[in-house]
């Protein structure tokens, strides 16, 4: 989990992976890390819905974290 998240360009992407990867490290469950990290993205853009919010976590750590990848994800536009 100790990887170099600067690659992405993002700033809202960057805070939710940055943050979620510390919470873990730090001893959080996933789950807690997660709800952490959506409620993040959701104080970064308060129009999004909670579907939406909870989508693109899920989809940015999947991404990031689990599969390890830097290519492009969907997303905002901050």
């Amino acid at each position: 989990m100790g990887r170099d998240f600067s690659h992405i360009a993002r700033r809202c992407e960057r805070a939710v992976v940055t943050a979620y990867r510390e919470l873990r490290e730090a001893g959080q469950a996933d789950m807690a890390a997660f709800q952490a990290c959506t409620a993040l993205y959701r104080i970064h853009h308060p129009e999004a819905s909670m579907s939406e919010a909870r989508r693109l976590v899920s989809e940015w750590v999947d991404h990031h974290v689990h599969r390890a990848s830097t290519g492009a994800t969907p997303g905002c536009e901050c």
